[in-house]
This record gives C-alpha cells, sequence and structure tokens, in this order.
C-alpha cells in the first residue's frame, strides 16, 4: 500500500453553539497541524511519511502570503529612491535633481497611504493580494516623476521659474493625465468583475492611481517649483549654496574639484553660452544616434520583422494556454500543504472528490413521490461520465427504505405518514453512532426534515478543464430536476473560477482596448494616431497572454487581475509617444521622430526600469500570487517599451501623420543672403545701405532700416548730429516723411510694373549672372564717391552733400548722403535713406555664387514689397 489517506469529520453543531466553539475549533486544527507537523520534521515517524491538511489550510497559506511581502517594503523604497537619485543627477550640480527623485517616490507612497485609508474608510474589504499595490503605485508615481523632469529639462533656463512651471505642465501634465486616466478606467473596468477578490483589488489600485495623479499634479509640482527657484539663483542641488556656472569658474581659473562638484547653472551675462548650456548626453543619443538609425529603411524593415516573430511566438503561445488554479499554487512553495497536493494528484487522482448532494425546502419524504424523485435525481448524477456508479454513492433515504424494505416482518413499522417516517428514521438509522445522522436535518421540533444531502464519488479527473466540465454538467442535472437541489465541495469555488475566467477576461480585454483608444483620441485629436495606439495595446496584450503561457502561467483569477492592470499599463508608453509625435512641429516624419525620442526616450527608459525593479520584491516571496505579479507586469512594461521606442514611431514614420511628406533639401543663407532675388527673377528693388544689417539695425513700419543702429530715427535731410528739435515735431516730420516716402515708393512700383524691360537689364543680349552690369554699376559708384569725397575736402563743414546727375533739382526725392567717423578713424560715406529714389539704376554686386556679398562697406541691400 503506497499510500492511505485518513479524513476526520468535526460534528455539527446548531449555529448558536457553534459561534461558541469556533475559537476551539481553529484551536484543535493548529495543535493537530503543529503536532503533525512536529512528529514528521524530528523523524519520530521512521517508517511513514505524513502529509497533512486542515480545513483552514488554505487560509493560513494566504495570510502567510501577505505576511512574507511586508518587509520588502522598505526595501523597496530605499532601491527605487537609489535608483531616482541616480537617474535624476546630471553634470551640471545646479540642473541635478536628485531630491525631486526621492520626492517622487514619497509622493507616490503617500499618495497610496491616503488612498487605501480612504478604502478602508469606505467600508471596502481589505484582501492580502492588495499588498501588491504600493509596488506598482511606486512604479507609477516615478514613472510620472520622469516625465515631468523632462518636461522642465525642455524649458529654457532664461524664463522666469512660473513661466517654466506653466510650460512644463502644458507638455507634461497631458502625457500625465492620459496615462493616469487609462489606468484608472482599467481599474474601474475590473470591478465589474464578477469575482470579489478582483472587484477588491481593483477598487484598492484605483484609488490609488487616482490620488497619485492629483499628488503629483500638487505636492511634487510645487517641489518643483521650490527646485525652480533654487535653480534660478544657481544653488547646488545638495548643499542650497550659491555657486558659480562652469563658463565663470574657468574665468576665474577655480580648482578643478570645484568645476566638478560645485558648478553649475548659467551665467545671467551670458545665459547662451555653450559652455553652460550642455545637453543631456542620454537624451542627446535618442535623438541623434537612435533616431537616425531608426529612420534608416533597412532598419525598420528589420523591426516590423523582429515584429512579425513576436506576434508569431505569442500566437503559438495562446494556443496552448491553460486555465485553471492550482491549489498547490496557493500556498508557498516551502508550505506542508504543497506535498499534501501533490500527493493527492500522485495517488487520488482517479477518486478525488466526495461530492455533496444538498436537498432543501419542506418536503414530505415519505411521499413516495417525493422518494422517486430523490432517486431519479441521484442515478442521473451516477449515469454522467465524471461521477461513479451506486457503489460509492452514500445515500440516507435509499439506504433507510432499503433497510426498511427487507427488514419489515421484523421491524413492523409503516413509514407511509410523515409522523411515522420521521419517528423511525430518528429510532432506526439516524441514532448517534451511523454516519448518517449527519446528513439530514431537522426542525427546531423535529416534526420536519428541512434540509438533508447525500455524497456522490466524482472519477477519472484528470485537469482542470475535466474539472470546469463536471462542475457544469452536475449542475446542469440538479436544475432540470423538480427538487430545490444543489451540488457543493470546497474546492467548486476554484472550478467556477475556471468557467469564468475565459469569457470575463475576454470582455475585460475588449472593453479595456476600446476605452483606451477613446481616451486616447480625446487627449490625441488624431484618428490614426489613436488608431496605432489600440493596435500597440492589442499587440502588447497578444504577447503577454501568448508569452505567459510559455513562462508557465495559467489563465486564473491571478493573471487575469494582471491582465486587466496591464491593459492601463501598456497605453502608458504609447500614448507618450503618439501624443509627442503629433504635438511636433517638424514638417517630416523622420524629424519628428526624432523630436519624440528626444523628448521621451529617456522619460521611457527611466520608467521601464523603475516599474520593474518596484515589483522585483515581489519575485522573492516565494510566492505563486506574487510571482504572477512579477512576470506579467515585467512582461507588459517591456512589451510597452519596445514598442513605444522602436516599433511605434517606425510605424508612424511610415504610416503616421507627415508620412507622405517628402524630404526638401533647403539652402541655408545668411540673413543677408535671403534679401536678394533669385538670379532669373529681378523685380523691382528697395534699396537700403547694408551696414545696417551688420549693425543690427531694426526695421521700421515702411520697412526702413536705421543706420549704424543708432537709436533715432534719423528723418529725411536729418543728420545724425540733429537734435535741437523737439520730441513731437520729430515725430510729426517723421510721419510726414514716412508717408511720403511710402506714397513715392508705391507709384514707383506701379510704373514699374508696366516697363517691359528691367531697369536692371539692358535690352539686347541677356546677361543671366549680371557680370557686366556689375561692371558698370562699379565704375558708376567710384565715380560718384570720387566726387562726393572731393566736395567734401573743399567744403568740410556742410552737413549734408547732394550727388545729382544733370538737370535734377535738389528736393527730398534726391538721396541724402552724410559723412561720418568709421571705427577704423577713417571717414565713410553712407546714405540714410534711398530706397525713396527709384530713378537711379543701382544694381547690389553678387559674386558668381549669386549669393555671396562682397565689399559690405557700399553693397545696398535689396528688399521687396
Amino acid at each position: 500500500m503506497p499510500d492511505l489517506r485518513i479524513t476526520n469529520t468535526v460534528h455539527n453543531t446548531p449555529s448558536e453553539v457553534l459561534k461558541n466553539r469556533i475559537a476551539i475549533g481553529a484551536a484543535w486544527e493548529d495543535a493537530f497541524l503543529d503536532a503533525v507537523g512536529v512528529a514528521e520534521d524530528t523523524g519520530r515517524f521512521k517508517h511513514i511519511s505524513i502529509a497533512r491538511f486542515a480545513s483552514r489550510t488554505l487560509d493560513h497559506e494566504l495570510e502567510k502570503n501577505t505576511k512574507t511581502v511586508v518587509p520588502f517594503f522598505s526595501s523597496t523604497f530605499i532601491l527605487m529612491g537609489i535608483f531616482s537619485v541616480v537617474t535624476c543627477m546630471m553634470a551640471d550640480w545646479v540642473r541635478s535633481k536628485p531630491w525631486l527623485g526621492l520626492l517622487g517616490n514619497c509622493s507616490a507612497v503617500m499618495a497610496t497611504a491616503a488612498a487605501f485609508g480612504c478604502a478602508i474608510y469606505l467600508g471596502i474589504s481589505f484582501i492580502g493580494i492588495n499588498l501588491a499595490a504600493p509596488f506598482l503605485m511606486i512604479g507609477i508615481g516615478i514613472d510620472d516623476t520622469f516625465v515631468m523632469l523632462a518636461a522642465w529639462r525642455r524649458t529654457s533656463p532664461k524664463l522666469p521659474v512660473p513661466e517654466r512651471m506653466a510650460r512644463m505642465l502644458s507638455e507634461a501634465a497631458v502625457s500625465v493625465t492620459i496615462t493616469s486616466v487609462t489606468d484608472m478606467l482599467s481599474f474601474f473596468i475590473g470591478i465589474f468583475s464578477p469575482f470579489p477578490s478582483v472587484q477588491i483589488f481593483c477598487m484598492y489600485s484605483g484609488l490609488a492611481v487616482c490620488f497619485t495623479f492629483v499628488w503629483h499634479l500638487t505636492f511634487f509640482s510645487g517641489c518643483v517649483a521650490v527646485s525652480g527657484y533654487r535653480e534660478k539663483e544657481n544653488r547646488h542641488t545638495i548643499t542650497f549654496l550659491k555657486v558659480l556656472p562652469e563658463s565663470r569658474a574657468r574665468k576665474e581659473e577655480k580648482s578643478w574639484l570645484y568645476r566638478v562638484m560645485c558648478s553649475g547653472g548659467i551665467d545671467r551675462a551670458d545665459p547662451d553660452n555653450p559652455i553652460d548650456n550642455k545637453e543631456h548626453c542620454i537624451m542627446a543619443f535618442f535623438r541623434d544616434t537612435m533616431a537616425t538609425w531608426l529612420n534608416k529603411g533597412i532598419i525598420k524593415g528589420f523591426i516590423l520583422v523582429v515584429f512579425l516573430a513576436y506576434l508569431l511566438g505569442a500566437g503559438y503561445g495562446v494556443t496552448t494556454l491553460k486555465e485553471g488554479l492550482e491549489r498547490r499554487k496557493l500556498s508557498r512553495v516551502d508550505s506542508y500543504s504543497v506535498e499534501f497536493f501533490d500527493r493527492e494528484d500522485l495517488y487520488y487522482r482517479e477518486f478525488p472528490y466526495r461530492i455533496q448532494v444538498i436537498i432543501s425546502g419542506d418536503y414530505n419524504y415519505s411521499d413516495p413521490k417525493i422518494q422517486d424523485e430523490v432517486e431519479l435525481l441521484t442515478q442521473r448524477l451516477e449515469n454522467t461520465s465524471y461521477i461513479s456508479n451506486s457503489l460509492y454513492t452514500e445515500s440516507w433515504l435509499r439506504t433507510f427504505i432499503n433497510y426498511v424494505s427487507r427488514n419489515n416482518d421484523e421491524l413492523n413499522v409503516t413509514i407511509d405518514t410523515e409522523p411515522e417516517f420521521i419517528k423511525n428514521l430518528k429510532e432506526l438509522w439516524l441514532f448517534p453512532a451511523n454516519p448518517f445522522s449527519l446528513d439530514v436535518k431537522f426542525s427546531d421540533n423535529g416534526e420536519k426534515i428541512l434540509a438533508s444531502r447525500f455524497l456522490i464519488q466524482a472519477i477519472n479527473i484528470s485537469d482542470t478543464n475535466h474539472e470546469k466540465e463536471m462542475v457544469k454538467a452536475l449542475r446542469k442535472v440538479v436544475a432540470e430536476s423538480p427538487l430545490n437541489a444543489s451540488v457543493f465541495h470546497p474546492y467548486f469555488v476554484f472550478f467556477d473560477q475556471f468557467e469564468l475566467v475565459r469569457p470575463t477576461s475576454l470582455q475585460n480585454l475588449c472593453y479595456g482596448a476600446l476605452m483606451m483608444m477613446i481616451t486616447s483620441f480625446v487627449f490625441i485629436p488624431n484618428i490614426l494616431c489613436s488608431l496605432w495606439v489600440a493596435f500597440s495595446i492589442i499587440s502588447i496584450e497578444i504577447g503577454v497572454v501568448g508569452y505567459m503561457a510559455l513562462w508557465d502561467i495559467n489563465l486564473d483569477s491571478i493573471s487575469m487581475i494582471n491582465l486587466i492592470m496591464c491593459i492601463g499599463f501598456s497605453v502608458d508608453f504609447t500614448a507618450h509617444i503618439c501624443y509627442a509625435y503629433m504635438a511636433s512641429k517638424a514638417k517630416t516624419s523622420n524629424e519628428r521622430v526624432s523630436e519624440c525620442l528626444y523628448s521621451l526616450g529617456l522619460p521611457i527608459i527611466q520608467g521601464s526600469f523603475s516599474t520593474i525593479l518596484g515589483v522585483v520584491a515581489l519575485l522573492l516571496a516565494n510566492s505563486y500570487i506574487f510571482s504572477v505579479f512579477f512576470k506579467m507586469v515585467f512582461m507588459v512594461i517591456f512589451f510597452g517599451a519596445m514598442h513605444g521606442l522602436f516599433l511605434l514611431p517606425v510605424l508612424l514614420s511610415l504610416f503616421g501623420p507627415g508620412s507622405c511628406v517628402k524630404k526638401r533639401d533647403e539652402i541655408k543663407i545668411s540673413k543677408v543672403e535671403k534679401c536678394f532675388p533669385h538670379p532669373y527673377c529681378i523685380p523691382h528693388p528697395q534699396l537700403v545701405l547694408n551696414d545696417q544689417i551688420y549693425n543690427g539695425a531694426k526695421l521700421h513700419s515702411n520697412g526702413v532700416y536705421k543706420v549704424y543702429g543708432d537709436d533715432k530715427d534719423l528723418g529725411i535731410g536729418t543728420s545724425g548730429e540733429d537734435t535741437s528739435e523737439s520730441s513731437s515735431s520729430q515725430s510729426q516730420r517723421r510721419q510726414a516723411n514716412d508717408d511720403d516716402v511710402r506714397k513715392k515708393y508705391e507709384d514707383g512700383w506701379k510704373r514699374s510694373s508696366y516697363c517691359s524691360t528691367s531697369q536692371f537689364q539692358p535690352s539686347g543680349e541677356l546677361d543671366l549672372y549680371g557680370h557686366e552690369l556689375e561692371k558698370s554699376w562699379q565704375r558708376q559708384r567710384f565715380e560718384e564717391n570720387r566726387r562726393t569725397f572731393e566736395n567734401y575736402r573743399k567744403n568740410p563743414h556742410e552737413e549734408d552733400w547732394n550727388v545729382q546727375g544733370p538737370g535734377r533739382k535738389n528736393s527730398d526725392a534726391g538721396p541724402r548722403w552724410e559723412v561720418r567717423e568709421s571705427r577704423e578713424g577713417g571717414r565713410r560715406v553712407a546714405r540714410a535713406h534711398s530706397h525713396h529714389n527709384l530713378q537711379r539704376t543701382r544694381p547690389p554686386r553678387r559674386s558668381r555664387s549669386h549669393h555671396n556679398l562682397n565689399n559690405s562697406d557700399y553693397i545696398a541691400e535689396m528688399r521687396f514689397p
């Protein structure tokens, strides 16, 4: 005999007595388990090995699962804090944000504690599986932290703190809101699950996500603002002392130790100094290196091939997915109950379950019709493929009637009426030593039978699918009976899950994907991007379902909780990338990919590692429940990060907005070169001296530049030294001159519109490159300048010098020349306003490249209306 099973049944007592004896029964079970365990561990039984189990064993094991994960709270918080501090640091000791990384963890912990307190205050029951939620919330909270800090880094340090905060929240708050709303919706969808444990977990987790979102927008945003004022004052991130920026530290020849450990920030006198405005190296890597590789066609093809292989592997895993929760997985790996379950499956799988059939209601069991109905129900149950024959059936009614019919001559009793039936049943059959005495429940006065039961034996149950089919078959039989009957076994609570897990999971996945797509479309109003987000969600979910089968995870209530949770997690990274892609102002898809990877590549990496680190402690708990949490969270985070960093940028660049825009080679020209028209098309020009461009002069309302960068607006006929007029008279004069200039300019343009030939291009052979015209203009300009300098030498005290052709009058329409001292000490001649002089042909000088200017002291700028 390889194995022997001994079953002890505790005597049932009235309910009022049972309430007082619950503690005694529980104490007896605990003492029994402890005594047998000590005997087994100490080797008291030399020739036998004992595996024990009691009715409270599963409760004990679930409680132990809860206790095993509690010690890892502190270690997880420390690990996450170290990771956050390290990843938020930079070489710049002013812009570095280690304290904000730590405060992001504190914000998530405080929000989770507040959410749990609120749920308990609302009267929601607390179960052990809820202890997995804090690990998840820390990961979610620190992910939002990284997104907000990345948005802060992209703001200009020259801006005031309120404006930087506004820009940070306008960019990061949308992404954070998308992820938080999708996570909350995914958990709230789980509330409609038929399983109470799933409902409770989703209530706690949904409230925790909501509180984490509020805490980050309030508490953590306030911490960022305080850190912003510290950065504005150029204070050290650790010591909070004012330090010098690196550029000034180099100028003042500070020690290398000071430059490495103390310098940072920007120099307010020179805020655009490249030494103080270094980019984050990892963010630059995503933009310059990774985006460049992703934009190559061969890399895109390779990623799509890998994605197809990923889908094939997931599809194979889906076909091999198993359903059901094995009882041994509810216990810890080192539990004594695991050995009991293993031996039971090994030796007693052929006859695994003793099933109770309970009939309740006020029935007259002395009535032959009722007796026939009970017998018919028993026979129909025995005829199913999962129940043994009558040999293993224990029915008090069947045995009592057979006993009376066989011994009626000796007994001389009758059971035709209900009183006689109950009287003889108690006296002849249900005496205390008979095991059937536990199968009949009488009324308080003992005159009626309120409920009864009989036992049937299950056979040929090899896996969870058989268990599920057995329960369905038995319930169908009792439902067809006119009696108020039901079947029961303590393990039926697990078998019921097997029947509901698959349809419930599919329903939650479909509803969740639909809700995620709608939410994404609300925040990212582009139907194509919303479809790609939905496609990514479905792809990630298929991957999680397929590869969890290959990782020895069955589809049960525990994995269903994780699938519901994964719906929200799968949209996090994809929504970030899609929103950044749509928010980009770049014209081509490749440029948009570079921008979105520059913005969110680092936060995605940080968020992925932080979430995985947050749940890695669950793997150390030696519990199937928490190990499933770790495995599935790891898969959804890993697949989500791969979709967000590689697949989605490729799909958006190929099929997203801007994918049809071809890249055009833009000619980069200087500020002066932009003023010149195409060499083949020379419209009517507006000439202004080129000096004002190099001196940073500003443009008037009429398009006239100020000369030499003077603060005064020199009117027509007014020199730089003429400052005797009042400001009002000068303003009136400027206004009149500007109106006159604009009128003459418009008249000249209208006249030139009807000219058949350009005033710059002589008739005859077309001079495409302007060489002959340029030579003629140089000779003419040289003669004019020579005459001007000669006149100046003769009359050095005159303010204005007019160079006019024969027959022309000296009026405001003529060009005004003024002589100014140059920076080299010599004299220069400049024309203050020449755009109104449209009679003289003065083409600008251009080299053979048609865009490079020579001799900037004399070349005029060409502008167009």
